[in-house]
């Protein structure tokens, strides 16, 4: 299925959920509310026409300007034997995007929508801070239990050094500077 039609299709199910679609360039979206999100991810995965049994990707977004964090959902529908629908016949790809306040970015969780979507979620809150309730084990999956802060923030600043371990970027650098 084109962009077009799946953006048509959500924004006559959904209504105000879907705030804005971007069709141009090579990655379309829907920009959707973080409220309606899991009902949305469900429609999107089980009604016949869409098929996104594959979620992909979720990349975090700091958009520090507009003082917001955004979280994008790369999806797939791909076509398996015994499918049991004639409407999924080819592969197709889409994207939603959703975005949060960035000082108190909660977006509701959808692994129980996509299992893979346990990992990059927690991938999501350890590196940018994103909040999503409802995860069956939210906790850090790359740094640290006891780091400080969320490393790929724009503004974000990295510590000189870590339990005595320095935290230098330059290699031999003796006095590194944030």
């Amino acid at each position: 299925m084109i962009p077009e039609s799946i953006c048509k299709i959500l924004k006559e199910t959904f209504q105000d959920a879907v705030s804005a679609t971007v069709l141009e360039g090579s990655h379309p979206y829907a920009l959707v509310t973080a409220e309606s999100w899991p009902e949305v991810a469900e429609f999107l995965r089980d009604d016949p026409r869409m098929g996104f049994n594959l979620l992909r990707s979720i990349s975090a977004l700091d958009m520090l300007a507009d003082d917001k964090l955004a979280a994008i959902y790369d999806m797939m529908a791909v076509p398996f034997a015994g499918a049991g629908s004639d409407l999924l016949t080819t592969t197709s790809e889409f994207a939603v995007r959703i975005e949060v306040d960035r000082r108190d970015p909660h977006i509701p969780s959808v692994a129980s929508v996509w299992p893979t979507a346990n990992w990059h979620e927690r991938e999501a809150f350890d590196m940018m801070g994103i909040v999503f309730d409802g995860h069956p084990d939210l906790r850090r999956i790359l740094c640290c239990e006891d780091w400080q802060g969320y490393p790929l923030r724009k503004d974000y600043v990295f510590p000189l050094e870590y339990h005595g371990i320095p935290g230098t970027t330059e290699y031999e650098l003796n006095s590194p500077v944030r």
